[in-house]
């Protein structure tokens, strides 16, 4: 084990970097379900219809959401990282501030977008 790992208290950058890792990683899931929609569409309209009823499950929803909180959580963490390569928001408390930024950013995004998907009729429960 690493000796800072006893010393070093947690804090939001942690978190965000962390976070950003672990997203990164569901993005590769999602770009296989996209690969297995496409592969599904090539497949036939009965394989695509199969596939449609797994996607607008709740538990195929509840992925899909899942998916879309990765991509922008992804992407306002990789906003901040380019504020971060410009040599801007390195102070700590700027860098968590940019942090928290983006964590509630994309909570917000995903929110909005499937409050929207919902109120235009793309997805039903």
């Amino acid at each position: 084990m690493s000796p800072h790992l006893q010393i070093w208290r947690w804090h939001v950058t942690m978190a965000g970097s962390i976070l950003h890792r672990v997203t990164g990683i569901g993005l590769y899931a999602g770009a296989a379900l996209v690969v297995a929609w496409l592969a599904c569409l090539a497949a036939g309209p009965e394989c695509y219809a199969a596939f449609l009823g797994l996607a607008g499950s709740p538990l195929g929803l509840l992925v899909w959401f899942a998916l879309s909180a990765a991509a922008f959580y992804h992407l306002f963490a990789g906003i901040r990282h380019l504020i971060w390569d410009l040599g801007l928001g390195l102070d700590p408390k700027q860098a968590a501030t940019l942090t928290t930024a983006s964590i509630v950013l994309a909570i917000a995004a995903t929110l909005a977008f499937w409050a929207w998907l919902f109120l235009i009729g793309r997805v039903s429960l």
